[in-house]
């Protein structure tokens, strides 16, 4: 696994951490971390092995002393071209999520040999918007493996409460952006679901919320406090607010989730568990049409202080649960627990396959020296 972001952007490389340990049962996964905040996280946290090769001299030397036949990708970070002048490997771009934005059609995906995709949505994605881009021989699908093993405990001890998840974004930097739900839908929903006696909200807010506007950050305080008001008067109610860095159990336990336009939705959808999306209240919003926020369970504003009925709606309408079976299926292929670790792994043993196979096609031929000085002056870019 290459990593080259600092310490700012590990959210992207936790939620492989355990797919990658399960993975290391069968072949050996090392991370080459190229950023010292990023070296450190990685040390300190669950990770694989860690590799820290800041230069490029540190990554020949590294690379020279191992038989490395596969180099998974995170992120587009341009230190990936570093990487890239090493052939007699394969480079497959992993992602660190699934959505329909428009960093998931990026023309980079041309520079790696092979991208594994979660499923059909993301194959029509790439199959729209890349020009003359070989879909069925460099993608391979794998589905979510991350939903196999998701992390961290029950801060709670579960009861017959209806379990909601609410997962605002923050409030973004520009209009096409305002999708953050907290000062629009959130004190209003929240409030509803702690007086009813029979709901448990997890809030977990993003944890920008706040930074650029002042009012959303004191609408985030304010959920914070009648959270903690809730608890002090009824501790049997074990309301949360989740600010932790592990995400997984959060996905997994709620009855319901109401989540912003965000890669939350994607998380939430590859559980298979009813949700619904807040409708952003400033029309200046970039919505996507074509997948499925098309067809989604919508919040609006008006509609926050009806959340008690919205949360039992989406649990027993028959029509919405197959809406939603219909995209968990467009988006991630078969959900059922173990599947998607096994495509992801039949996938490495595909490449590993395929890498035995040039080696001996390859066999006697004079292999051309790959050191090379040129790049020693990009390395504290």
């Amino acid at each position: 696994m290459y990593f080259a972001d600092g310490a700012v952007n590990m959210y992207q490389m936790r939620q492989w951490y355990r797919p990658l340990a399960e993975l290391a049962k069968t072949w050996p996964v090392v991370v080459l971390s190229r950023s010292a905040t990023g070296a450190d996280k990685l040390l300190d946290e669950d990770a694989p092995p860690v590799a820290f090769v800041p230069t490029v001299r540190d990554l020949e030397r590294f690379i020279a002393t191992q038989d490395i036949r596969i180099v998974l990708y995170v992120n587009q970070n341009t230190r990936n071209f570093q990487m890239f002048r090493y052939g007699r490997r394969w480079h497959v771009f992993i992602n660190h999520g699934e959505s329909d934005k428009m960093y998931m059609t990026t023309n980079q995906y041309k520079a790696y040999d092979y991208s594994f995709i979660a499923g059909q949505a993301a194959r029509d994605r790439l199959t729209r918007t890349l020009w003359d881009y070989d879909i069925d021989r460099r993608t391979i699908e794998i589905g979510r493996p991350q939903a196999d093993h998701y992390s961290g405990a029950l801060p709670y001890t579960p009861d017959d409460r209806t379990v909601v998840l609410y997962a605002p974004t923050w409030e973004g930097d520009r209009p096409s952006a305002h999708y953050g739900s907290i000062a629009t839908h959130g004190e209003t929903l929240v409030t509803a679901l702690l007086a009813t006696g029979s709901h448990r909200v997890l809030y977990r807010p993003h944890p920008r919320s706040g930074v650029i506007d002042d009012a959303y950050g004191a609408a985030h305080r304010r959920i914070v406090a009648a959270i903690e008001a809730a608890n002090a008067a009824d501790p049997r109610a074990q309301h949360v607010y989740d600010h932790g860095p592990e995400l997984g159990w959060q996905l997994a336990a709620a009855d319901v989730a109401v989540v912003d336009i965000s890669a939350m939705v994607y998380d939430r959808l590859a559980v298979g568990k009813p949700l619904m999306i807040t409708r952003p209240s400033d029309d200046r919003a970039s919505v996507d049409t074509n997948g499925y926020l098309s067809d989604c369970e919508w919040l609006t504003a008006e509609g926050a202080a009806d959340i008690v009925a919205e949360v039992e709606r989406v649990r027993a309408d028959e029509a919405a649960t197959a809406r939603l079976r219909m995209w968990v299926q467009h988006y991630f292929g078969d959900t059922t627990q173990g599947v998607a670790t096994a495509k992801f792994h039949g996938a490495i043993q595909q490449l590993m396959d395929k890498w035995e196979l040039w080696r001996a096609h390859e066999m006697g031929a004079v292999r051309p020296d790959e050191d090379d000085d040129d790049e020693e002056g990009d390395e504290d870019e």
